[in-house]
């Protein structure tokens, strides 16, 4: 059997144990980690000692990990954070060893998981970073049912609008250019990659006259990496870069802010759309939505994006193989 992929259990009061099940309609070979007792009635799983242990047909393979307590869909326990992370720990652990192909994460709640143990990571991104031991990374938001198909990675991520210029330094953007090209080589099977990058300001600040980041600092960046044989256009205006006819221009497109790369994404593909975090030594998607405890219990959770980065995950890493 080819090593599995590892789905975690993520925020045990949203909706990841619902689409846990769900997610067997991917066609993906992959294990869950989580606590049982968290799964909906009816589930219909059998439990494993390692990722690769069969398991029939129609049945969710399940690597337990005990949580402190049960799960009330829509109220997050304090008691459970601790179990959530330990669950992304374990997985990285798994991967590390080479025990699986990669992981894919169900979401997480980063309130409930500070309040509850402490977590001091914005996000799943940056911890899994920090248990790779610090490997600069960039997130990547890719979609699955549009054409052509709009991937977007943002150089600064969650920090507030006005801390973006200062942000988006020589390095934030040259580092996010860099493991992009790398990724889509490595992950995607692209072996010239064509990338594009957007201005920080309306216009691409059309000259100078509505800002100087793109004459003073972006451009000449992006002139030296094209002297280094990088395929780059830009910096280009974002309100012209995710039409179909733009995007057939690039494989990916490098964002100043998270709401310019994420806007486009989540406009055009919104079920389908996949978070893969590059630059890691392990693959990891997640589905591109949060925890839903509005809807979490309800029988109404959409597997679709869940699917979508299963399939991702298991694509990279035939493509990694």
């Amino acid at each position: 059997m080819s090593r599995r992929i590892l789905l975690t259990c993520g925020e045990p009061a949203g909706i990841g144990p619902e689409l846990a099940p769900l997610a067997l309609a991917s066609g993906v070979d992959f294990v869950w980690i989580g606590d049982p007792r968290h799964l909906p009635d009816g589930t219909a799983f059998d439990l494993v000692s390692a990722p690769t242990d069969p398991v029939p047909a129609g049945r969710l393979p399940v690597l337990a990990h005990d949580f402190a307590a049960p799960a009330t869909p829509g109220r997050p326990d304090p008691a459970n954070a601790a179990g959530v992370i330990e669950v992304i720990a374990r997985a990285v652990d798994l991967l590390m060893r080479g025990e699986a192909a990669g992981m894919t994460t169900l979401p997480i709640n980063k309130q409930a998981l500070k309040e509850g143990a402490g977590f001091a990571f914005p996000g799943h991104t940056e911890y899994l970073a920090d248990l790779a031991g610090g490997a600069p990374v960039a997130m990547m938001l890719a979609s699955t049912t549009v054409t052509p198909p709009c991937r977007v990675v943002p150089a600064t991520i969650h920090i507030p609008l006005t801390q973006v210029p200062a942000a988006l330094s020589d390095q934030a953007l040259e580092q996010a250019i860099r493991i992009t090209h790398a990724a889509l080589i490595r992950d995607f099977g692209l072996p010239v990659p064509r990338i594009a990058v957007a201005g920080l300001n309306p216009h691409a600040g059309e000259g100078g006259t509505m800002g100087r980041e793109e004459v003073d600092r972006i451009r000449p960046l992006l002139d030296r990496l094209r002297a280094e044989g990088l395929d780059i256009a830009g910096p280009l205006p974002a309100d012209t870069m995710f039409h179909a006819p733009a995007r057939s221009r690039y494989d990916a497109a490098i964002c100043a802010y998270h709401d310019q790369a994420l806007i486009p994404i989540k406009t055009l593909d919104f079920a389908g759309g996949v978070n893969v975090t590059l630059g890691l030594p392990f693959i990891r998607t997640s589905p591109d939505h949060g925890t839903a405890f509005d809807i979490a219990g309800t029988g109404r959770a959409d597997p679709a994006s869940t699917i979508a980065a299963l399939r991702m995950a298991r694509q990279m890493a035939d493509q990694r193989r």
